[in-house]
């Protein structure tokens, strides 16, 4: 038997100089080379130039479909509302691609998303504007996240027509077997909601039908006048990208599908509303100077901020939103609570005793101490409650979102009645007698029905149940 050689042999009579196996193959050195070039390459088909002439493409769609349908536009944050024009834009929706992610569909009792139906009854349908990536042709959230929430809706908005029960879904997205174990679990979704014993009546007096999704995506044909409904309020569901076959989201034009997603990563700051302000200029940027004219955009814009709080509850006696909102807006017989690194010095010397600061980290971290930092707060409320007589509790943190979001939810629960009454020092036990998850959720839509926007995190929310429940 011969024996191999990992060398290679010359032909008798030949040149030794023929090629060996490692000349053949990519070294590592070379792989690493070649990895550069296709990191080099896709990064600059993923540019914020191209992003941004991505995005003013499918708004001009955007605009399109909203004309073909005389409908308004309702933006699916977080990325729906680099899509529209800031005159176009009715309002904000929060409807999670999550809720709809195969085996994980849900309907979300944090985001019940009550505004829509107000837009839908007032104008007889609206336009939900999303988009996504990496080649779908259509994101969860519009698959299959809000058919899940218009039919829930309609079992509990109209009982009677039972045919607006059954949820619809796209046939060319979701598969029989997908749809079959989403209708599975729809009556449980139904009676989920009911748990929160929300008040609808005003809601039923203005829809006059059921809602119905219809989808719409750049392949789609544009109706040549506005279609009427006769039997259903529609729910256009619109996807403002170009579906980019292959792997990528990039063509080899440079379109970017899905380019608004996960703006935190590549937009240096700016946000749709300063795009929306300023898309001439950046339009115009060559890409050599984009960053840096972002970077002085950025800058010099005053922030579009919340500038007066939300109050929730039957009587209106707490209220949340924005550390800055509260300097402004809380009047001088308020108790006023801030969640941050660093308190106030406005409030401090505006409000003196009746200024409670409490000091958490941003992001998980501060959201983890909430936990161990309620006691501590929740006591010193009670002494406050019980001399300064409040005419308002104030909560209030950096994005008027998160953490401060979660102190008024404990405080909702231990300070305010079912009738929105503030309960007397001491009548506030820890943990408060007949408190369970089911009244820590209907506390919550208190929240989610007065501020849509309001956003805890899944950690915020645990510390809150941790200690609310211990």
């Amino acid at each position: 038997m011969t024996e191999r050689n990992s060398e290679a042999k010359p032909i008798s009579g030949g040149s030794t100089n023929y090629p060996q196996l490692s000349d053949l193959i990519f070294n590592q050195t070379s792989n690493n080379s070649f990895n550069k070039v296709l990191g080099e390459l896709k990064r600059s088909t993923l540019s914020i130039p191209n992003r941004l002439r991505s995005i003013k493409q499918d708004a001009n769609f955007v605009s399109d479909v909203a004309e073909a349908y005389q409908l308004p536009l309702v933006a699916n944050e977080r990325c729906g509302s680099w899509y529209i024009s800031p005159e176009q834009k009715k309002q904000s929706a929060y409807f999670k691609s999550t809720d709809g992610h195969m085996a994980q569909w849900s309907f979300s009792l944090r985001r019940l998303n009550l505004q829509v139906l107000e837009t839908i009854a007032e104008f007889d349908g609206c336009i939900v504007v999303d988009s996504t990536r990496r080649g779908k042709s259509m994101p969860d959230a519009l698959s299959k996240t809000i058919p899940i929430w218009t039919t829930v809706m309609n079992c509990l908005l109209f009982p009677d027509i039972t045919e607006s029960h059954e949820v619809t879904t796209p046939p060319t997205v979701v598969g029989a077997s997908e749809h079959a174990q989403i209708t599975a679990r729809m009556s449980g979704f139904v009676e989920s909601l009911k748990t929160l014993n929300l008040d609808l009546s005003s809601i039923r007096e203005k829809l006059t039908k059921p809602l119905r999704p219809i989808w719409v995506t750049p392949t789609s044909t544009l109706p040549a006048s506005p279609p009427e409904f006769a039997s259903f309020h529609p729910v256009v569901l619109l996807t403002a990208s170009s579906r980019v076959s292959g792997s990528e989201s990039t063509s080899e034009t440079g379109y970017v599908q899905g380019a608004a997603d996960d703006a935190e990563a590549w937009a240096q700051g700016l946000t749709a509303p300063l795009f929306w302000k300023h898309s001439e200029t950046l339009l115009s940027t060559p890409e050599d100077m984009i960053e840096q004219t972002i970077a002085a955009l950025v800058a010099q814009d005053d922030g579009i901020k919340g500038s007066q709080l939300t109050v929730l509850g039957p009587r209106k006696n707490i209220a949340i939103g924005t550390i800055e909102a509260a300097e402004t807006d809380a009047e001088t017989t308020d108790i006023v609570i801030t969640v941050a690194p660093k308190e106030s010095s406005i409030l401090r010397s505006k409000f003196r005793a009746r200024y409670l600061h409490l000091i958490l980290a941003d992001g998980k971290v501060g959201s983890r101490q909430l936990r161990h930092s309620l006691a501590n707060l929740i006591a010193s409320m009670k002494i406050l409650i019980s001399t300064a007589s409040p005419s308002r509790i104030v909560v209030a943190d950096a994005s008027g979102k998160d953490q401060g979001v979660g102190v008024a939810l404990a405080i909702l629960c231990l300070f305010i009645t079912e009738e929105g009454s503030l309960r007397r020092a001491e009548e506030v036990k820890e943990p408060p007698n007949g408190l369970n998850k089911e009244k820590i959720k209907q506390r919550l839509s208190w929240i989610s029905v007065a501020k849509p926007d309001a956003n805890p995190s899944r950690t915020t929310l645990q510390s809150v149940n941790a200690f609310l429940l211990g």
